[in-house]
């Protein structure tokens, strides 16, 4: 008898194998019809899997993560079949599913145009009218090595090759006249593909290698409703308005120059807005127990041997020759910490020990993958290591989810937790990793919170907790991170002396919050479209005069308020007060003050807010205890 244990606790019973589809059929057919794959002790499999022993399963439909992915991955491969229909003479190389659709790398004479792009959406739109039956089937690695020739695909080759050492054999989906190496999974039915759109069209290297050719990446994306399609169209429009490389030059927050590809400059009012930041992080860390440090930016070799890191991140790592001696600069801040903890012996009574930097990172990012403040070649991490005993592992795991929920709450930004597992390239023994991964599962368990498993995804060192904020356009990001190691404590033989006067090993958590504070702010731009909050906007208020007149008594004002804290210009151009109120509105700026003949025979100043508009007219003194009350509260 095989029992299968749904996600509910209810357990389906079957006397002999049988195919995840017919099991999903069992439990609801409304279910079956919108199945994209399912989960079977937590591994993602195909519907057509057939299951002969007893097992946990969970259906997965496009509103998982996981079940998106294989709707997209289906989505990749109905576009490569069209473009190998058109073009005939493509090479396939590879076409995952991505965080919002997919894409499909091909070799091609000429890059897809526009118009080429039109045309293979067409002919999707034909392959998925026909609806071919999707078929998977196996060969043995010699036998699909020959598949691959005959059909003229030379960078198939070249992975079965690779694959062909394990000497298992390989996977193959096959629709219609177009067969494809493929892992999976897959739909089981391409007819509820029902809505796509070709996106864009790049170069991308093979294997993201400058010294391999060129191919023509083409990206998509696919739903299961044309509503949704319309409505992530529409998202991508918003987008565009909200993009942070747009908005950081209108608002003279930041540029990226030639001069320095990947490396981005700061300017006066970017630099207010990154240092308020840094200031909210420092406050909130001192007030958790947080000792600030600084680390070295480049640090000798044998460090980073020591680490692991030169093993397993070299090719994204800066290197030089001091004194012949080679160096490279720091990717991460880890080994810096540890150094620090090792500047003397500490004690149990010592632990645990909260040490936080905010440490300026390089890490070498090909030049196709660059994008703004998202995706940079130096940015300051803020980092923080906390050195503990293994008993006070999940009080010190509650406590920075306790104070990453705190910063996201501040923004107003929702989130969910994914935990990571061991990845094939990692360090240390099962036992270890198991030790550890239960000790997060178990922490973000008790303080209620669900997550979900990403499996294989963890740090080369040890298992970790992604938070994934949801921004004001749905769209998600990975920005806190929470990894328990206890491997670098080992590989640098940290110690304390416990209550029993004998040497132990401590336990070390790598955690940061923004992640990265470039990226964060280019985040926070995107979600406020440039009208940051109060407390954050670099630009609190604009002093408007209504007439040159007017000029010394806002000057005036402008001193108060300054004294006070709150950062503000005047604006004295000789232009009429309705420009001049047009262009604070184009700064995003909170407040504008404005006076005229009465406000100076009142003494009093008019003020417009960005989300009331006119307010009429308050006291200098008024005002000033309303903004400091919405800049100390953090208010949005």
């Amino acid at each position: 008898m095989i029992k299968i244990k749904l996600k509910d606790g209810a357990v389906m019973e079957y006397e002999t194998p049988i195919t995840a589809a017919d099991i999903t059929k069992d439990i609801s057919m409304g279910l079956y019809r919108n199945a994209c794959s399912c989960k079977i002790n937590s591994q993602v499999k195909d519907l057509r899997t057939v299951v002969d022993s007893d097992c946990d399963f969970e259906v997965l439909t496009f509103d998982n993560e996981d079940g998106k992915k294989t709707f997209n991955h289906t989505a990749s491969h109905i576009m490569a079949q069209a473009v190998k229909r058109l073009y005939p003479n493509a090479k396939l190389t590879i076409g995952p599913a991505i965080e919002n659709g997919f894409y499909y790398d091909f070799d091609v004479d000429e890059p897809f145009t526009p118009e080429n792009l039109e045309s293979i959406e067409k002919e999707m739109k034909k392959i998925v009218k026909e609806a071919p039956e999707i078929e998977r089937f196996e060969l043995a690695p010699d036998e699909a090595i020959k598949l691959m020739e005959e059909k003229g695909e030379p960078y198939k080759v070249e992975l079965i090759q690779e694959h062909a050492e394990k000497g298992e054999p390989i996977s193959f989906y096959k629709q219609g006249e177009f067969t494809e190496l493929c892992a999976g999974p897959h739909l089981m039915d391409m007819k509820v593909v029902k809505a796509f759109k070709l996106t864009n069209c790049t170069g991308a290297y093979w294997r993201g290698d400058a010294k391999n050719k060129m191919l023509c990446r083409v990206y998509g994306v696919a739903f299961p409703k044309a509503s949704m399609l319309d409505e992530y169209l529409q998202m991508l429009e918003e987008a565009k308005k909200r993009d942070h490389r747009k908005i950081g030059k209108e608002l003279e927050l930041f540029t990226i120059m030639e001069e320095g590809p990947g490396f981005p400059f700061f300017l006066p009012k970017g630099m207010i807005l990154k240092n308020t930041l840094v200031d909210y992080w420092r406050d909130i860390h001192r007030k958790a127990g947080y000792d600030e440090i600084q680390t070295p930016m480049m640090l000798n070799r044998a460090l980073w041997e020591r680490s692991g890191h030169w093993d397993h991140y070299k090719e994204n790592m800066y290197t030089t020759v001091i004194d012949d001696t080679d160096f490279a600069v720091k990717p991460m801040n880890c080994p810096g910490g540890i150094l620090v903890y090792k500047t003397k012996m500490h004690s149990y009574k010592d632990l645990p020990l909260r040490m936080g930097e905010l440490g300026l990172v390089h890490r070498h990012e090909l030049s196709g993958a660059l994008h703004g403040l998202m995706r940079v070649r130096c940015f300051t991490q803020d980092d923080a290591h906390i050195f503990m005993t293994r008993e006070q592992i999940k009080d010190e795991i509650k406590g920075v989810v306790s104070l990453i929920d705190q910063v996201y709450s501040t923004f107003g930004f929702e989130y969910h937790i994914e935990l990571s597992t061991q990845p094939e390239d990692s360090m240390g023994s099962k036992e270890d990793w198991d030790i550890a991964t239960d000790a997060l599962r178990n922490a973000i368990t008790e303080l209620g919170y669900d997550y979900e498993v990403n499996e294989g995804d963890g740090a080369f060192y040890g298992p970790k907790l992604d938070f994934h904020l949801t921004d004001c356009l749905g769209r998600t990001w990975q920005c806190g991170t929470i990894q328990l190691d206890f491997q670098l404590p080992e590989r640098f033989e940290l110690e304390y002396v416990g209550a029993d006067g004998e040497k132990h090993r401590p336990i070390m958590i790598h955690r940061v919050v923004f992640g990265s504070i470039e990226r964060f702010i280019g985040i926070l731009t995107e979600h406020f479209a440039g009208a940051y909050p109060t407390w954050l906007a670099p630009v609190q208020v604009k002093l408007l005069p209504i007439a040159d007149r007017h000029l010394g008594y806002l000057e005036k004002v402008k001193e108060v308020l300054e004294s006070k804290g709150i950062r503000c210009e005047i604006d004295d151009r000789s232009e009429k007060i309705g420009f001049k109120i047009r262009s604070a509105q184009l700064e995003k700026i909170p407040y504008m003050l404005l006076a005229g003949d009465k406000d100076i025979e009142n003494g009093t100043i008019s003020v417009r807010s960005r989300k009331n508009g006119d307010e009429g007219a308050t006291t200098t003194d008024e005002f000033i205890a309303r903004i400091l009350e919405e800049i100390e509260t953090k208010a949005l």
